[in-house]
């Protein structure tokens, strides 16, 4: 308990709160996202590259190559631009956060009022009822509820907490209204505890391509500060080469291997794409959500919410053939039966709101007891007397009795409905022994439904269109589920199974035969994901309910509608704020956008990286000085690889993602990387023949790279349209000018005729040789593109096939 006790008649005080907030007592979350503005400056400021870069600038000014330091307003700019990007984007993020943030009804100064999660203090009393995230730990002052505490234990059980039973953060309610006092707030909270444990472990939650360029760039600075030393070291001990020049040829090769741009491009990209979709009512939990949705290949969603709209509505009260009431009133008796069952039971959950607003006539009788509805019986009950009055799904509520009721319902459901069954049980049901054991006397059926949102029908033939499987599943009747799912045009749809009936070890051969699932229970929702993902699927789940978040947490990609309860809002890594499902195809096309045009640009920037490394490493088998100048590097740089990367990675670009991301960037730069050090390599071989001095040797391999690099470049851009051209052109004229105007800038020279008959020479050669490995680079795309689909159960015909097509 509290060691300081609040009124429980008016709760805290304003006074009360003020203290309590003063005192730090405050449910503030501790995995908040947002990095502050210092953060963010040092994050981008204090980085290894930048030392890298830092050091190597020291080391020109030191032997006065000056002029070799145009890498460094490149840098500083992109330094810049990473800290604005990344500060914008999360002003603006931080503001849509606060117009969405969770409220939950708390007692102070004598009334209800709706607070914010994170401005609760310790010992607010709190008012919980179903769908509620419970915000902190504490315990019950008041009534009581079902809580399910999966989020914390794994376990779906449902347990019963009463006055004094104890209640952990990060659970939520199922069932039942009860008053609760704060007592764990903020760090001192269960969920918080285990979100700093969660963060201990390290970030799991990246995605592929974020993890991919990470582990790239970490090899890179393994390798740059031994090659460089081994570099530096060989052209002033070996070679006998001047301080100035050992140290000029060593920093042309390492400014080479930096990729620069490629993480400044990806976190910028990442982030401009999460305000984008801020704009237009979608919200990101993390990051890593955007490259998943761009490569899901099934979506399981539920019907209600997402196929039908969030709302219900009662058609009419259908009386059964075995109703033993007078035939001629047997409606007006019905529908006052259920009027009674209204009165006596809470509307905390649509179809109850339904009821509620349909059936208003009533006899006025009043009830001892009531049984809450759960998602593990599917019904419940009001207890009048000796007996208990249920509204539930038939086949809960019949058991035995199903076979003789059959044919009399499901004509209802095959044309849409929502069936509900209204029986009488002859005897009194309690919240602790809620089983149905006896026979059951059928009163009738109420008819529900919802009705089909508008734009379901476009949103699902897109998916279809994209090779997205839709798989619908639902704690509905399996009829119904497959009849609306038909309306709104989702392929095979009329392929339905009831859940109840899948064996344990069956559900990977059920996901491949059907697309429709009724009756499922909330644990088997997480089974289905489960198998889904066995099968190499990318899987995205979308839900409102609390019966949906145990399957979105095992997700790959989780999407709420904002509609839905909290606890499912909080625990998805997407919310549609506006709950309109026909965002998502927007959605995963932004996805695709980002993560097209990173590979894209990614590639790019490899094709020097590797370039770099493979000189590097033949000027020191070779005893050679690097050919190049690191000013002369900036040049190709900036015009084959920055300019076009930034503008490409602005194009629309909805193409499914297919493939993992490093052998899919790997396989377009090797070419242009090989084919670059073959022809620089033939060109200082020949250059030693034929007595090429320095300065024509490092000008005609510039030349020679800014050639190829526009070969990749439009490689890379194809099939052009019009933007990608204009971007190419633009390239193209920028480095005319560049060569033009600022040739001593770039230590560029005037080149011999000799010079510029190999350069001749050796741009006919890269091209027969890009082209070459080209095609077979690319044909092990595709044949690691089908792998990565089918694994070991792809066969040498398809390889060859796959190969022979990419």
């Amino acid at each position: 308990m509290n060691e300081e006790k609040t009124n429980l008649e008016t709760g805290l005080t304003t006074a009360e709160v003020e203290q309590k907030i003063a005192a730090g007592e405050v449910n503030k979350a501790v995995d908040d996202q947002f990095k502050t503005n210092k953060q963010i400056i040092r994050e981008n400021v204090f980085t290894y590259f930048n030392l890298i870069f830092l050091v190597l600038s020291i080391l020109l000014v030191v032997v006065g190559a000056y002029k070799d330091l145009t890498f460094l307003p490149v840098i500083i700019l992109n330094t810049v631009i990473g800290i604005v990007q990344e500060i914008r984007a999360k002003k603006i993020l931080s503001k849509l956060n606060v117009m969405n943030a969770t409220d939950i009804g708390a007692l102070r100064n004598g009334k209800e009022e709706q607070v914010p999660i994170e401005k609760l203090v310790k010992g607010d009393i709190v008012l919980l009822k179903t769908g509620d995230q419970i915000p902190a730990d504490g315990q019950v002052i008041k009534g009581n509820i079902r809580v399910n505490e999966s989020l914390l234990t794994g376990e779906s059980d449902e347990i019963t907490k009463e006055v004094s039973d104890e209640l952990m953060s990060g659970s939520f309610v199922v069932s039942g209204n009860a008053y609760m006092q704060l007592e764990k707030v903020g760090k001192e909270s269960y969920i918080s505890k285990l979100t700093i444990k969660a963060k201990a472990m390290g970030n799991s939650e990246q995605s592929e391509m974020v993890r991919s360029i990470n582990k790239l760039i970490k090899w890179v600075g393994i390798i740059i500060i031994p090659l460089g030393i081994a570099l530096f070291s060989m052209s002033f001990f070996v070679n006998k080469m001047s301080l100035y020049r050992s140290i000029v040829s060593m920093e042309a090769a390492i400014i080479g291997m930096i990729p620069e741009g490629l993480y400044l491009l990806t976190t910028i990209a990442l982030a401009l794409s999460a305000v984008r979709l801020a704009r237009k009512q979608v919200m990101l939990h993390d990051m890593k959500s955007v490259e998943t949705l761009a490569r899901v290949n099934v979506l399981c969603v539920d019907k209600t919410g997402t196929i039908t709209e969030p709302k219900m509505s009662v058609e009419k009260a259908v009386p059964s053939k075995n109703y033993q009431g007078d035939l001629d009133k047997v409606i007006g008796d019905l529908d006052k039966v259920i009027g009674d069952f209204a009165q006596n039971m809470p509307a905390d959950n649509a179809t109850m709101k339904a009821v509620h607003s349909f059936f208003t006539q009533n006899t006025g009788q009043k009830a001892s007891s009531i049984l809450p509805f759960t998602s593990v019986n599917k019904y419940s009950g009001v207890v009048f007397n000796d007996h208990t009055l249920l509204i539930g799904a038939p086949e809960m509520v019949l058991r035995d009795q199903f076979d003789e009721y059959q044919a009399e319902f499901e004509k209802y459901a095959k044309t849409g409905y929502r069936v509900l069954i209204v029986a009488d049980y002859p005897g009194v049901l309690t919240e602790d022994d809620s089983k149905l054991t006896k026979p059951v006397e059928v009163y009738g059926y109420i008819l529900l439904t919802n009705p089909i949102r508008k734009e379901a029908k476009a949103t699902f033939e897109y998916f279809a269109k994209q090779g997205v499987a839709i798989k619908v599943i639902s704690g509905d009747n399996p009829v119904t589920v497959s009849r609306v799912a038909q309306q709104a045009g989702i392929q095979n749809s009329d392929a339905y199974i009831d859940a109840s009936e899948i064996p344990e070890n069956g559900y990977e051969e059920a996901v491949q035969k059907y697309s429709v699932f009724g009756r499922v229970k909330p644990e088997q929702k997480r089974k289905f994901v489960k198998a889904l993902q066995k099968q190499g699927n990318t899987v995205a789940m979308t839900g409102d309910g609390v019966n949906d978040i145990l399957a979105m947490k095992k997700a790959d990609c989780s999407i709420a509608m904002a509609s839905g309860n909290s606890a499912a809002v909080q625990a998805s890594q997407v919310v549609l704020l506006d709950s309109n499902f026909a965002r998502m195809p927007m959605v995963v096309n932004e996805g695709r956008r980002v993560v097209n045009n990173i590979q894209r640009s990614a590639s790019l920037f490899l094709v020097k990286n590797i370039f770099s490394f493979l000189m590097a490493i033949f000027s020191l088998v070779m005893v050679i000085n690097y050919p190049l100048q690191p000013s002369q590097i900036t040049l190709i740089s900036a015009f084959t690889i920055g300019l076009p990367s930034f503008l490409l990675a602005l194009e629309s670009n909805h193409n499914r993602i297919r493939g993992q991301f490093i052998p899919n960037i790997l396989s377009r730069a090797i070419p242009g990387g090989l084919t670059d050090m073959l022809a620089v390599s033939i060109l200082v071989v020949a250059g030693g023949y034929i007595a090429l001095d320095h300065n024509d040797v490092g000008t005609t391999a510039t030349l020679l790279l800014v050639a190829v690099g526009m070969m990749v470049l439009y490689h890379i851009s194809a099939p052009l349209n019009r933007f990608r051209l204009l971007v190419m052109l633009g390239s193209f004229l920028g480095l005319i000018l560049a060569i033009i105007f600022l040739h001593d800038l770039f230590s560029l020279k005037m080149i011999s005729d000799k010079a510029i008959f190999i350069l001749v020479v050796l741009f006919c050669a890269a091209t027969t040789i890009f082209r070459w490995l080209s095609r077979i680079l690319d044909g092990i795309r595709e044949v690691l593109v089908i792998f990565d689909q089918k694994g070991k159960n792809m066969i040498f015909g398809e390889f060859k096939e796959a190969y022979r097509r990419g």
